[in-house]
C-alpha cells in the first residue's frame, strides 16, 4: 500500500475515532475531531482533557488504534492504524497543537494542567476500498 495515499486520504477527514482498552480488557472507542497534526501517517496529535477517562486508560494501558474513514454514494474508504498512545503534559508539546479557540475548552490556556496531548504512534495499519483490504507496516 502506498503510505502517500494513505496519508492524503487521512487528511481530508474530518473524523478520527480513537480506541482505548479498559481495565477489564474491552475495546472503548470514541469519536474526535481530526488530529492537530500529522507526521506521515506514523504519528498522530490530538488534543484533549487531562482529567478524561481515555487519558486515564491510555495510561494504564498504552495499546490503541485510531480509525478514518469516508462514505461516498458507492464507495466506502478506511484505513485503521494500530500502536501505541502516548499522553503528553510538556509545554513545548501543547504549545505545538494549541489553537487560539481552545480556551473554550481549557479556560487556563495553554498551561491549564486540565490540557494535555494525545500522540499515537502507527506500528501496522489495515486498508479498506472497494470490498478489498490490504495490511500494511508503519515505519
Amino acid at each position: 500500500m502506498d503510505n502517500n495515499k494513505i496519508a492524503a486520504f487521512i487528511k481530508k477527514q474530518k473524523v478520527a475515532f480513537i480506541c482505548s482498552v479498559d481495565r477489564d480488557g474491552f475495546p472503548n472507542v470514541k469519536a474526535m475531531l481530526k488530529p492537530r497534526r500529522i507526521d506521515g501517517i506514523q504519528y498522530f496529535y490530538f488534543s484533549t482533557n487531562t482529567s478524561s477517562m481515555r487519558v486515564k486508560q491510555y495510561m494504564e494501558n498504552p495499546k490503541a488504534c485510531i480509525y478514518f474513514y469516508h462514505k461516498g454514494l458507492i464507495k466506502y474508504t478506511g484505513v485503521m492504524l494500530k500502536g501505541k498512545m502516548e499522553v503528553l503534559t510538556d509545554q513545548k508539546t501543547k504549545d505545538m497543537i494549541w489553537r487560539r479557540g481552545d480556551t473554550m475548552f481549557y479556560k487556563g490556556g495553554v498551561t491549564d494542567p486540565d490540557y494535555c496531548v494525545l500522540r499515537f504512534c502507527a506500528e501496522s495499519g489495515r486498508y479498506y476500498c472497494d470490498l478489498k483490504t490490504e495490511n500494511f507496516t508503519v515505519g
